[in-house]
């Protein structure tokens, strides 16, 4: 039995993602997102969506290209940092963080994250409260244990005749351990609650 219920995402956890983007004078900035899914267009793109006036969002606007990186547990604290600062604040980012640079865009990338896209945005659609990014993936930066989904035990037969890295790729999942978020709660990969927002930076 079920019944109608106001709209919500409660039980629809999404992936976390800093974006990072260049601000006039070339310091890197970085926000915490998670409104990320993904279309085809003559290949996998991306569609990220920010809601409310935001300094990235003024960025993205500005340069058409950012980068999306993926939030671990690990990256968590200064994740919950980033997306409880304002990006307009003068010491936001003077913090010990690695920062590389886009291999293929001029963005900047968290050293840290071990997943990486580099996206162009393509067209954005303007709504009442939100602006839409459809974005071209450039290029995807992946640490080196990510990329080796052709090794030994991990891979079987499965029963069409092609291969099945299913347990493979579950083992990178769990090492990694991305963070996923609803309700204004943050969970482990596992889908045990870490602490709610603006909780997580206190471990910094």
């Amino acid at each position: 039995m079920k019944k109608s219920i106001s709209a919500s995402n409660d039980f629809c956890p999404q992936t976390l993602f800093l974006y990072g983007t260049y601000k006039e004078d070339k310091s890197p900035n970085f926000g915490l997102f998670c409104w990320f899914s993904y279309c085809w267009d003559d290949g996998l793109a991306v569609m990220a969506a920010i809601g409310g006036e935001k300094l990235t969002l003024d960025r993205i606007r500005a340069t058409k290209v950012f980068s999306a990186n993926l939030v671990t547990e690990s990256l968590l604290p200064l994740a919950d940092y980033f997306g409880n600062t304002d990006g307009h604040a003068a010491d936001k980012m003077k913090l010990p963080v690695e920062i590389e640079k886009g291999q293929v865009l001029d963005v900047p990338v968290l050293a840290e994250s071990p997943y990486v896209y580099e996206l162009e945005v393509k067209q954005s659609i303007v709504l009442d409260g939100s602006e839409v990014f459809l974005c071209k993936v450039r290029n995807v930066l992946a640490d080196e244990m990510l990329c080796d989904d052709t090794q030994g035990a991990e891979q079987r037969i499965n029963a069409t005749g092609s291969v099945d890295n299913t347990q493979g790729i579950a083992r990178r999942i769990k090492a990694i351990r991305p963070v996923h978020t609803t309700c204004g709660t943050y969970f482990g990969w596992n889908g045990d609650a870490i602490c709610p927002w603006g909780k997580a930076q206190d471990k910094l």
